[in-house]
């Protein structure tokens, strides 16, 4: 995916007279989808990836930016980025999914796209054993995850494990994404790399995709 960003630093122009789109930045996708019950943030942020193409910058702000700050406040947390031209949607086959959009999350370029039922999805550098252990155990994770924010810690949302004793870097990362209602994880070896284009490729062929990724009955 190849954007024309606005370089809202420069003092030549106003950001919004050369853009006219609006795409979700890595950090709001990742944060943009992180809730089974997202705010009003998140919901706008979400908008954005409904469609086969980014959105019109106006047309967003028409239906979800009423009071006029929404936008500032996205920016503000770097979950937006704006755009001089129309992007469209990736078009990734369900084939190659793991190969060109899960693969680049991780640092080891190891990784498994799981639903939180625990049904392996995709998966990129690991056998399809190990694949199944991890989505097994992502599976376990959304219940202790579910029953830590009953009882009102939302702190244990992502999981981390280390096997180096200075725990600089993960040799695992669970990383949970809610889609449409539907809760899947992703499983991702040694560093993992969120601030990728890849992250916003992900969820938005999710979105696009719908059932082709759901697990079967």
């Amino acid at each position: 995916m190849s954007l024309d960003l606005v370089d809202t630093a420069s003092n030549d122009i106003p950001a919004d007279a050369a853009a006219k789109w609006l795409l979700p930045t890595p950090r709001g996708a990742l944060h943009g989808f992180s809730s089974p019950e997202p705010g009003p943030a998140q919901r706008a942020v979400q908008a954005l990836l409904a469609g086969p193409q980014a959105m019109e910058l106006a047309r967003w702000r028409q239906e979800h930016d009423g009071s006029g700050r929404m936008l500032q406040q996205l920016q503000e947390k770097q979950w937006v980025q704006l755009l001089r031209r129309q992007v469209p949607a990736p078009d990734v086959r369900l084939g190659d999914f793991a190969q060109h959009v899960i693969a680049p999350l991780s640092g080891e370029r190891r990784a498994v796209l799981a639903s939180d039922s625990g049904f392996c999805l995709g998966h990129s550098g690991l056998d399809q054993d190990l694949a199944e252990t991890l989505s097994a155990a992502a599976a376990d994770y959304s219940s202790f995850v579910a029953r830590q924010a009953r009882r009102g810690w939302p702190g244990a949302q992502r999981v981390a494990f280390h096997n180096d004793p200075d725990m600089l870097l993960p040799e695992w990362s669970f990383v949970p994404l809610w889609i449409d209602g539907s809760g899947y994880w992703l499983v991702l070896a040694g560093e993992p790399l969120l601030n990728n284009l890849a992250m916003v490729e992900l969820v938005w062929s999710i979105r696009l995709a719908g059932a082709r990724f759901a697990a079967p009955l």
